[in-house]
């Protein structure tokens, strides 16, 4: 790297880029494991993400990329593999076991009449699904978020103190046809990953989707482009890295407009029993 670029910096935003990917993938996952189901997410988008991510992998190590780059896309596709599990497995254990009405408590029955019934206005029950509010969930998640941060923090000042006084071993980015080709085509499908789920929100309304998994995305993408040039905006870096940098920042974009949905449908959802009541 040259003399233009800030170390320091580049490896403190790159260890709260790993940190904010090592948490991206939780809140959906979670979300599944609650749901028992993936289906709020597309597959198509889950599978271009993978396949965007051994390209990504693929061509990172053949450039000899900072190995944030490479550890991160390693996690990414372990990441993606899971998603892609948990939507065909809860697909085959809902399909091959189908439920059977559980026999209904008190307390459950005490709960149904908590958020049922509303009249609407032609004097039917509609049953209104009580959900948490964007302010709680998001104030949750910022907290999160700042933890986050704390930990990549903290994980590059132990990094420094286990190599103090080492220095940074000196490499070579390449920049060659077969890692730029794979570089481009994973930008590409990272972007293009987004469209199936943008479609598919339209239709389920964001329905068992995550918005966290987009929050810390865009934060993790975010720091991710700024560590690659805090490390130097030499030519020949910005160059080798361009495809990945092009991924990274595009996609935030698209993870706003994802996020964008899910804030006007639960914003919409919220309004709703109002509209009917009058």
């Amino acid at each position: 790297m040259d003399a233009d670029g800030n170390g320091t910096l580049s490896n403190v935003l790159g260890w709260v880029s790993i940190a904010c990917w090592l948490v991206v993938y939780t809140p959906q996952i979670y979300e599944n494991y609650q749901l028992k189901s993936g289906e709020g997410l597309s597959v198509f988008f889950v599978l271009i993400w993978l396949i965007g991510d051994l390209c990504s992998l693929s061509g990172a190590l053949l450039a000899n990329l900072l190995p944030t780059i490479i550890i991160l896309a390693t996690y990414y596709s372990v990441c993606d593999s899971i998603l892609l599990f948990q939507i065909y497995y809860y697909r085959w254990t809902n399909n091959a076991s189908p439920r059977e009405p559980a026999p209904i408590s008190s307390e459950s029955a005490a709960q149904d009449l908590e958020r049922t019934p509303l009249l609407t206005h032609n004097g039917n029950a509609a049953e209104v699904s009580v959900k948490p509010s964007i302010t709680r969930e998001f104030t949750k998640y910022a907290g999160a978020l700042c933890f986050v941060f704390v930990v990549g923090i903290a994980a590059w000042a132990m990094d420094e103190r286990i190599h103090r006084g080492q220095a940074p071993p000196k490499r070579d980015e390449i920049v060659e046809w077969r890692s730029q080709i794979l570089g481009w085509i994973s930008a590409a499908m990272f972007l293009g990953a987004r469209v199936p789920q943008i479609v598919k929100n339209f239709k389920t309304r964001c329905e068992g989707l995550s918005p966290f998994l987009f929050v810390y995305s865009i934060t993790g993408n975010t720091t991710y482009v700024l560590a690659i040039l805090a490390a130097s905006m030499d030519l020949q870096h910005l160059i080798a890295n361009a495809s990945w940098i092009a991924g990274s920042a595009l996609t935030v974009f698209l993870d706003v407009f994802v996020l964008s949905q899910f804030v006007y449908y639960r914003s919409a959802d919220s309004h709703q029993p109002c509209a009917e009541a009058s």
